[in-house]
C-alpha cells in the first residue's frame, strides 16, 4: 500500500477552485490502491487531472479543483451495486492550488470492483465530456485469487468509454496482453488512437507504435505491458459538427488506469 501515497505526494489533483470546469481542458483519471485486498480492507480512491502536454499524452499531474460538487466518482461492485465516493473524498492539501483529494472504501463482499468517475461541462467554447475508470479485486486469498465467472464488470455508459476485455488483476503482468474495447455512445468506434501510458515514460511526437493503438472495425485493441508498472490509458474523440448554446465543437475523453504488477498472478 506504499505506491499510491507516494504518488499522491508527488502530484494534485484538479485546477484551482475559481476554474471549476477547467478539468474540460484536461484529463482525469482514476487509481485505487491496493489492487488486491480482503473483504473488509481498506482500498484508497484517487482522482487525478492533468495529462495536458505531449497533446495530452504525458502522465503528469496539474493542479486542484476546490469542489467535487459536478464530479461523479462511484464504486460498482461485483454484483452492480453502485456507491457514491463523492461525499466521502477529502482535500488533504493546505492550500487551493496544493494537494489532492482522496477517498477511501471498504469491500464488504469477494470480487472485481470498478471504480468509475465522470464530468461534463463547457470551457471555451467546447462542451467537454471526461470519463475514466480502475479496478481493484477483493479476495479471501491473496496469494491465489480467484478468477471470477463472467464478463468483466465496469460498463458505465459513459459518451466514450474503455470497455476492458481481459482482467485488470489477475491476468495481468509483464507480457500479459491487455485488451479492450472502445464504444461512442454504445457502439464500436473504429480507427480510433488509443494510448498506453506507463508512469514515466514519454512518448513519441505523432503516433508511438511502442505505446500506442489504433482500434480494428469492432473497436478493439490490445497492449502488452513489458514490465510492472501504473499505465495510463487514454483516448480522445473531437466533433466539431457537435455544436449548441454557447459551445462550437464538443470533445470526449476516456481513461482507464491499470496497475501492472511485476508478477503476473495467474502466471506464478
Amino acid at each position: 500500500m506504499t505506491r499510491f501515497p507516494q504518488t499522491m505526494l508527488r502530484g494534485v489533483l484538479f485546477t484551482a477552485a475559481f476554474w471549476p470546469l477547467a478539468a474540460v481542458a484536461h484529463d482525469t483519471w482514476l487509481e485505487a490502491v491496493p489492487r488486491l485486498v480482503r473483504p473488509d480492507d481498506v482500498v484508497h480512491v484517487g482522482l487525478f487531472l492533468g495529462n495536458h502536454g505531449n497533446d495530452h499524452r504525458d502522465f503528469k499531474i496539474a493542479g486542484k479543483v476546490g469542489s467535487l460538487d459536478d464530479v461523479q466518482i462511484e464504486v460498482v461492485g461485483p454484483d452492480g451495486r453502485k456507491t457514491d465516493l463523492g461525499p466521502d473524498m477529502v482535500d488533504l492539501g493546505y492550500a487551493p492550488k496544493e494537494g489532492f483529494w482522496s477517498g477511501r472504501f471498504v469491500p464488504a463482499n469477494e470480487g472485481l470492483h470498478c471504480v468509475g468517475h465522470f464530468r461534463q461541462g463547457i470551457r471555451h467554447g467546447s462542451m467537454g465530456f471526461k470519463g475514466g475508470k480502475t479496478y481493484f479485486l477483493a479476495s479471501e486469498s491473496l496469494d491465489a485469487p480467484a478468477k471470477p465467472n463472467g464478463s468483466i464488470p465496469g460498463l458505465l455508459g459513459h459518451p466514450l468509454e474503455l470497455v476492458l476485455e481481459t482482467h485488470p488483476v489477475i491476468d495481468c503482468g509483464p507480457g500479459q496482453p491487455i485488451s479492450l474495447q472502445l464504444l461512442f455512445k454504445g457502439k464500436p468506434l473504429a480507427d480510433q488512437v488509443v494510448s498506453f501510458i506507463p508512469r514515466g515514460t514519454t512518448l513519441a511526437a505523432g503516433f508511438d507504435a511502442e505505446h500506442e493503438r489504433t482500434t480494428d472495425a469492432e473497436g478493439r485493441c490490445r497492449y502488452t505491458p513489458k514490465e510492472g508498472n501504473v499505465v495510463l490509458v487514454v483516448t480522445h474523440l473531437v466533433k466539431p459538427e457537435e455544436k449548441g448554446e454557447g459551445f462550437e465543437k464538443t470533445s470526449y475523453a476516456a481513461t482507464l488506469v491499470i496497475d501492472v504488477p511485476e508478477r503476473c498472478p495467474c502466471c506464478e
